[in-house]
Formats: structure tokens, sequence, C-alpha cells
């Protein structure tokens, strides 16, 4: 999730445990700690642009570095709040422990992928419930965290907590929705896939992208599972990623061979080539306009590159006042 709702989740869980007139400082430690996680995107390589991918949502993001983390980040707030705010350290840790817990917990729900058990396994898990940024999940959750800390009343952290597993819960059930739409989709066109995603889209949980894989093949469109309407947006098809035959030029044991290894586990096998540009392979789970093959990220080959250099790593922001109005028409 985004560093706002990360960290209001950690300070809503601090003020779980804050007693009266600790709640403002229980917002500022457990926020803190809550977003404390993500500080490994300060990890990376001017020559390796995969690193930074390979290495977020980590090892600071693992349910056994949980303590670790927690510990951290108390050692650091301790001295420079807890000890001024009079706060004991034991009271600073559990704030720090309970916020840093509340981050890998709450990306695992979306789909991105969190490696919440390394290292015993590298598994990157995305239950794919709500989408990575979702103002009607946060927004609330922020204004009640602040009621209950200008009323200094926990009664609104008791609303939140319960809007928070609310939102979680219709998430799920529409993630359910749609994977039940995608499913009888594909059977319509006489597909049997043989894996079937279900995403949400950019900041809703209305809209939902469908990816499903056949023989040789990615299928994507767009459903709405709407309280009261379905609908489906068909969208497009591409051939899935073949190394011997999209680059046969390709020496195996060079360094851009196994990078596409690398992003192919980042991606978890979902990849394609863009059908802008035959040299860039994209990562087909994520688009703005969720029945489009507009990837929002992919890796880029070089047919002069060394045997020892990188590929090229590139994002994609063309259009987005544009995707983004298609999107929220396909909403509402």
């Amino acid at each position: 999730m985004d560093p706002i709702t990360q960290g209001a989740l950690g300070a809503l869980f601090a003020q779980t445990q804050a007693k009266s007139k600790q709640l403002g400082k229980a917002i500022i430690i457990g926020g803190l700690a809550g977003m404390a996680p993500d500080l490994d995107v300060l990890i990376r390589s001017s020559t390796d642009p995969l690193l930074a991918l390979e290495l977020h949502r980590h090892f600071t993001h693992s349910l056994f570095f949980i303590p670790i983390g927690g510990l951290i980040c108390s050692l650091l707030f301790y001295p420079l709040l807890g000890k001024r705010w009079h706060i004991s350290y034991l009271q600073t840790l559990l704030w720090c422990v309970i916020g840093f817990a509340t981050h890998a917990l709450l990306d695992g729900c979306t789909s991105y992928g969190t490696q919440l058990l390394w290292p015993l396994s590298n598994e990157r898990f995305s239950w794919s419930f709500i989408s990575i940024i979702d103002p009607l999940f946060t927004l609330p959750l922020l204004f009640l965290i602040y009621l209950a800390f200008k009323k200094d009343n926990r009664y609104y952290v008791n609303i939140a907590l319960i809007w928070m597993c609310f939102y979680l819960a219709l998430g799920y059930l529409q993630h359910q929705r749609a994977l039940t739409l995608g499913a009888q989709l594909a059977k319509d066109r006489g597909h049997l896939p043989i894996r079937l995603k279900a995403k949400p889209s950019f900041a809703n949980l209305v809209v939902w992208k469908i990816i499903y894989e056949t023989e040789g093949n990615f299928h994507i469109d767009a459903v709405k599972a709407g309280l009261f309407e379905t609908k489906i947006w068909k969208g497009e098809t591409l051939a899935k990623l073949d190394i011997k035959r999209d680059f046969p030029w390709l020496d195996t044991n060079s360094q851009q061979a196994k990078d596409i290894e690398r992003f192919r586990w980042f991606s978890d096998d979902f990849l394609s080539i863009d059908p802008t540009n035959p040299l860039r392979i994209i990562d087909m789970r994520y688009s703005l306009v969720p029945n489009t093959v507009t990837a929002l990220w992919g890796i880029e080959l070089s047919k002069d590159a060394k045997p020892d250099e990188h590929i090229d790593y590139s994002t994609s922001h063309s259009n987005r006042k544009k995707n983004l109005s298609l999107l929220f028409s396909m909403i509402f």
C-alpha cells in the first residue's frame, strides 16, 4: 500500500494499546513504525535496475523480521520521541512492534506480491483484496484516527477497526465475484485457463482486471463487479514470452538472459512482448486501463549489450490523464 495508508494502519493499531492522553503519541510512533519497512526502497544499484525490484517487499516485509524491525524502530524513536514525551521504553517498543507488524500483512492484501515467509520461502504473497492506493479505504481511517486523538476516545479507534475489517472483507468478496466472472468469460470462449487472476484496478473495488493464461497466450479483460450490475469489457490477447522464439539471438549465459529470469520471478511469469517494441518485455499484470496491455513497467533488451551488461528497466506514465478518465468512466 501507499505510505499514508501504511502509516494510518500502524497508528490505528498502536492506538489500541494506548492509554488516555496517549492516543496522539501512539499515532506518531505507531505510524512511523508502520511506514518503516518501505525504507527498503533505498536499496538500489546504479548498474543493476532489478535489484530494487528484488529487494522491495523482501526481508523488511517478512513476518520473521517483525520483532527485529520493531526493535530497531524503538531504539530510534525512544530517545527521539518516547523519552521526551515521558513514555516508557517498553511502551515505545510495543507501539513500534505493532506498527511494524501491520505493514507486511496489509501489503499482502494487494496484488503486488510480498515475501511474507522469507527466508524460508521467496514466494510473493498477493491476495488481491485491495488496490495499492484506495482513498475510500484510507480517508475514513485517517478521519477516525484523528477523532480518537482529538476527543481522546478509543470509541473511534474501534469504529476504524470495524471499517478496516468491513472494507477488506468487501474486497475479498469482490475478488471472488471477479474470479467467477472471469472463469465464466473464459468458459464462454471455450477456454480452459491454466491460470486465472483477478486484480483490483486503480483506487476501487468495482472494476477488476482479469488475466488468464491458455496454451501460449494471455487474455486480458475487465469486469465490473457492481452491487446492482455486472459488466464485461473485452480486452486483448498476447502471446506468452518465448525466449527462443522472441529473442533467438540472445546468449543464454548473458546477464540479459539472467535478468529476464529475475523479472520472470518478480512478475509471476506473466510476461509478454510489448506490441509497440519487440525488444521490450512487459509485466502483463498491471495497466491503468484494466482491459488493455499497456503495461505500467517492463524491461528492454539490447542486441548490442555486453555479456555482463544488465537490461534496462522502465515505467510507463504516458497518457495518464486520458487513461484515468477511461478508468473512471468504467467505474461510474
